[in-house]
């Protein structure tokens, strides 16, 4: 997830007054796409969740500790 200007290759989504912007090609892949905030012991942030299939190892973030 990233700030960013919407491109003539993009879908744009407005929810509730909040913006999403996604490739085309990309939605088309990994819908359906849930963009959730969730609010844990741990702290809150947005959980994402779609269609496609997790990289080997279930990890889906960009961390180096996974």
């Amino acid at each position: 997830m990233a700030l960013d200007e919407p491109k003539n290759e993009d879908e744009v989504f407005d929810e509730k007054g909040t913006k999403f912007i996604i490739d085309k090609d990309l939605l088309n892949q990994a819908k359906p796409i849930n963009v959730d905030f969730i609010e844990t012991a741990r702290g809150a942030g947005f959980k994402l969740t779609s269609g496609l299939a997790a990289p080997e190892g279930g990890c889906v973030s960009s961390c180096s500790g996974c």
